[in-house]
């Protein structure tokens, strides 16, 4: 660790999976905290991070530096019933009282007026962190304030209700306000709007299993747990609210059954979607649901994937010699950034701590660890409505999310190769592995080729998902799309389906409306030269040549990738399929004995178990069966 976060000895008796505790928590999130304030204006209203600004500007920066901070030190002194060892929550009330002054003026302390979006957007965010730490410790805070400095803070607040959001998660930011105003006597027809306004629109935004889509598209990620329902579940539990609680909190408990499978047995989470430098804001829905009581997960299993997912992170260097959590996922990295990240803006991260909120005495601390869902036995779950895959293999503690529905296209917006997404774009995603940049080759992706130009997979249309004992399928489709001569090929689609069982992934394609010398290539999973974790991609129907590329900006795993390749010629329509793996130890041999394929239909028989796996496309049909001796 670093001077500025020292971490208590591992307790293997009461957490004999990652050594973690209660008191682990607490000292990661006052070691934060300490490292942070050393970068504070005099008045404690801005906390100035070094680093590149944001496209927001600094004073904004300076902002999202003081209220993602203040939400780590509220859920640490509000679970600790207001223990405040380094007098934090003195520092955060003497920050308000001079941010809130005199907001918009240019000097050392003032805060930035809230406006909407899309000009002078941030500000909006970083309220709702405001108002929830301000909720939270309202005894040893709020309460205490000067009535003047409340009123200013309020008036500053609700600027929040005042603006039009992003369309999508942050609605709820207003809703956070709300809330808060609410608590402390200030509610009226403004806050009441805010609230209903946030609920209405994520119940249009559900499309089952505990997953809601990222606004009125088809993004799905991360957002889901650290906002979607973070925000509604802890208003609903912190006003009291058993009514709004039972019903968001039946959504979390049923979320939590594909979430809690999506981190790896050494804690990552899976490695997919926008603003990952949040880190192990990951597993804030996994502690929210034990929290609350909305879960599926004992509390000892809870605990071990929360607590193993700060412990990946603190052990990997997120944290650096400085105490700061750096820009990226392990330590600095650009690829994994947007825009709209600023120095401050991993600590978002603060989100994790909300377990905090169960006392000493809680189960969640109190009870023994127990293994992870992936550390159970090999996964494979269907998400028909967001059209994801989930895949997991016990041996290696990896898991792999195969994406045939999530692509962060709003409805208004277009499709262009100029805005790919690597974090979105691929055909799959991991714990272990992490897409390569836009400026290398793409890893797990299938191209067109057209006059030499490879072609970009954007607008993501499900076509189905379904699974069966120890398999799963997911489909999609999907209209080429390219940066340079035509944007697109008229008639040309792609239709993809993966088929996930043990450690393999069967990935069918069939091009349809191909033009003349056009060709197709297939990408594997990106791994580092001396990593554990090695790619495999077998070439069974359609292929000609395979060869190895490179990454030389590499991963967020590592610093240099390569990926297996498959390369063919395609016309009119055809069916291309391979085998690939990710796997924790060497490639599994290949055991598929033969394929039979037409244009319509494609039947693949396995070694291993006699079994067969059938695809159809007319209509679409996924079936896996063993045969009768």
């Amino acid at each position: 660790m670093t001077a500025h976060l020292e971490l208590p000895a591992d307790d293997r008796d009461l957490s004999p999976h990652t050594g973690y505790t209660r008191e682990h928590w607490e000292a990661a999130a006052d070691g934060l905290l300490r490292a942070a304030w050393r970068w504070a204006t005099p008045r404690g209203a801005l906390l100035d991070l070094p680093g590149r600004p944001s496209r927001s500007g600094v004073r904004s920066d300076g902002l999202e530096g003081y209220a993602r901070t203040f939400l780590a030190a509220a859920f640490r002194t509000a679970g600790a019933g207001g223990k405040d060892p380094d007098g934090m929550l003195e520092r955060y009330a003497d920050g308000l009282a001079a941010g809130t002054a005199t907001p918009g003026r240019d000097d050392a302390e003032s805060w930035p007026v809230i406006f909407g979006t899309p000009a002078q957007g941030q500000p909006m965010v970083e309220s709702a962190s405001v108002a929830l730490g301000l909720r939270l410790t309202r005894p040893w805070l709020w309460d205490r304030l000067e009535p003047g400095v409340q009123d200013r803070a309020e008036e500053w607040l609700r600027g929040s209700l005042r603006h039009v959001p992003a369309p999508n998660n942050w609605y709820f930011f207003p809703h956070s306000v709300a809330g808060f105003l609410e608590s402390v006597g200030r509610g009226d027809e403004e806050t009441a709007r805010a609230h209903a306004r946030a609920e209405e629109l994520l119940e249009g935004w559900y499309r089952g299993q505990g997953w809601y889509a990222d606004g009125d598209g088809r993004a799905f990620d991360h957002y889901n747990g650290w906002a979607l329902h973070l925000y509604p579940v802890l208003d609903a539990y912190l006003a009291g609210d058993t009514e709004r609680l039972a019903r968001h909190g039946e959504r979390l408990s049923e979320y939590l059954e594909s979430h809690a499978l999506l981190f790896g047995a050494d804690g990552a989470p899976i490695h997919f979607g926008r603003s990952l430098t949040y880190r192990f804001a990951a597993a804030a829905a996994v502690a929210l649901g034990a929290l609350t009581g909305h879960s599926p997960l004992s509390a000892g299993a809870s605990r071990r994937v929360i607590s193993g997912c700060l412990k990946h992170f603190l052990d990997r260097g997120a944290v650096g010699e400085d105490g700061l959590l750096s820009l990226g996922w392990y330590g600095p990295h650009a690829a994994s950034l947007q825009r709209y990240s600023g120095p401050a803006s991993p600590y978002w991260a603060s989100k994790g701590f909300v377990g905090l909120l169960a006392g000493a005495g809680h189960e969640l601390w109190t009870a023994g660890e127990e293994p992870a869902p992936v550390e159970t036995g090999d996964q494979v779950l269907a998400l028909p409505g967001p059209g994801l895959l989930i895949h997991s293999t016990r041996a290696d503690g990896i898991v792999r999310l195969h994406n045939h529905g999530s692509d962060h296209v709003r409805p208004h917006e277009g499709e262009s190769a100029a805005a790919d997404d690597p974090h979105y774009g691929r055909l799959a995603y991991s714990t272990a592995t992490g897409p390569t940049s836009a400026e290398n080759t793409a890893d797990n992706h299938f191209a067109v080729e057209v006059a030499g130009v490879p072609s970009v997979r954007r607008r993501i249309h499900p076509l189905g998902a379904g699974d069966g004992e120890g398999w799963g399928w997911a489909a999609s489709w999907h209209r080429p799309v390219y940066g340079a001569g035509p944007e697109m090929v008229p008639g040309l689609l792609v239709e993809s389906v993966t088929v996930a069982r043990g450690p393999y992934e069967l990935r069918v394609h069939r091009v349809l409306g191909a033009p003349p010398g056009a060709r197709v290539t297939l990408t594997g999973w990106a791994t580092g030269r001396d990593d554990d974790t090695l790619s495999g991609l077998e070439p069974l129907l359609g292929w000609a040549d395979r060869d190895e590329q490179r990454a030389p900006e590499g991963t967020a795993y590592t610093p240099w990738a390569r990926m297996p390749r498959l390369t063919g010629a395609a016309e009119g329509t055809q069916v291309f399929v391979a085998l690939a793996s990710l796997t924790g130890g060497a490639v599994p041999s290949a055991v598929v004995a033969g394929v039979d394929a037409d244009a319509g239909s494609l039947e693949v028989r396995w070694s291993d178990d006699a079994s067969v796996t059938r695809v159809s496309f007319d209509p679409l049909a996924v079936s896996h069966s063993v045969q009768a001796p």
